[in-house]
């Protein structure tokens, strides 16, 4: 995990340094006095070196200091006090949906091969993993809300006429859950499901081919035969032997996706107006401000190595082979 975060600050620093545009001029505008753009920039820091930018940037991250946000005026580290729950909310919620979904159908896929359930299955999965996230969320959006006026406006986290449940963890619905707030809930919940179907499309595609795989490999090994020789029903084999096994590299597939998801987030929020970091880097791009962006990247790819950190210590729970050693 180090060299890899060594990496990511790396390419992150050079990557956001190459941005079109001068953020001395955002920030003092077009018209401002080369004098006052100057002082700017080394308010900023922009006239050192490039590798004296880079250890100054280092020494920062070594504070615990994430920045500050020009184009804002706070710190990097209170727009994501903010905002981030938001984006892990919808993150989360996105897992959630893609477990829920994805695992039963690639599991009656595999048990039921060259069904029309199985064929059916397989045409969601090409198709759920090609199509675009920002067409896909129009679309919801067009449907949904502006036909058949099921769903929410799609501007913010909870309705304009309600007051967000009590602040404890950020995250509305487990908020209003915790505060039985339900008034809340129903409105976080209502909110929150358009995008997170959205977000969740391309998850749900791949973890529905990955289990229906795995569990197809699984089903014809010999110690499911020989539950099946013993007289144990389908059920008992099918949930407690096969799939069990299966889950291993399907976890796996969802720890990858967890970045994915946080990546594919900003699209998604920027789309249905979801008060996240989205709105916030791409902000943060269009005014060529550094750290808004370093420290997303550097935070999402830390989220990202630790998930995946995590998955590698659940297979110690569920693979037969290291759990018996």
């Amino acid at each position: 995990m180090i060299p890899a975060l060594i990496g990511i600050v790396l390419i992150t620093f050079i990557l956001s340094r190459v941005l079109p545009g001068d953020p001395a001029v955002m920030v003092a505008g077009e018209q401002a006095p080369p004098e006052v753009i100057e002082k700017i920039r080394h308010d900023m820091g922009l006239n050192k070196p490039l590798f004296a930018q880079f250890f100054d940037y280092l020494g920062q991250l070594l504070r615990g200091d994430l920045g500050f946000a020009y184009h804002t005026g706070h710190t990097v580290a209170s727009d994501f006090a903010s905002r981030f729950p938001a984006t892990v909310e919808l993150t989360l919620a996105s897992i959630l949906i893609a477990v829920i979904v994805a695992i039963p159908v690639g599991i009656v896929a595999a048990t039921r091969k060259e069904s029309i359930i199985d064929h059916i299955s397989r045409v969601f999965s090409l198709v759920g993993a090609c199509m675009p996230i920002f067409w896909l969320g129009l679309i919801l959006i067009y449907v949904f809300y502006s036909k058949l006026g099921w769903a929410p406006a799609p501007m913010g986290r909870i309705s304009g006429d309600l007051n967000p449940p009590t602040d404890i963890t950020g995250l509305y619905v487990l908020d209003s859950l915790l505060s039985a707030d339900f008034v809340a809930l129903k409105s976080s919940i209502v909110h929150l499901i358009l995008p997170a179907i959205c977000l969740s499309t391309g998850t749900m595609a791949i973890v529905a081919r990955m289990t229906r795989s795995s569990m197809l490999e699984t089903i014809g090994q010999d110690f499911v035969r020989t539950a099946r020789a013993k007289g144990l029903g389908e059920a008992v084999v099918i949930g407690k032997h096969a799939l069990i096994n299966a889950l291993i590299p399907t976890l796996t597939v969802l720890g990858l996706q967890f970045g994915y998801l946080l990546g594919g987030a900003v699209i998604t929020e920027t789309i249905f107006s979801w008060p996240g970091v989205g709105g916030y880097i791409t902000d943060s791009i269009l005014a060529a401000d550094y750290a808004p962006i370093q420290a997303f990247t550097l935070v999402s790819a830390v989220l990202y190595c630790l998930i995946n950190l995590l998955v590698d210590l659940l297979y110690g729970l569920l693979d037969p082979r290291i759990r018996y050693e």
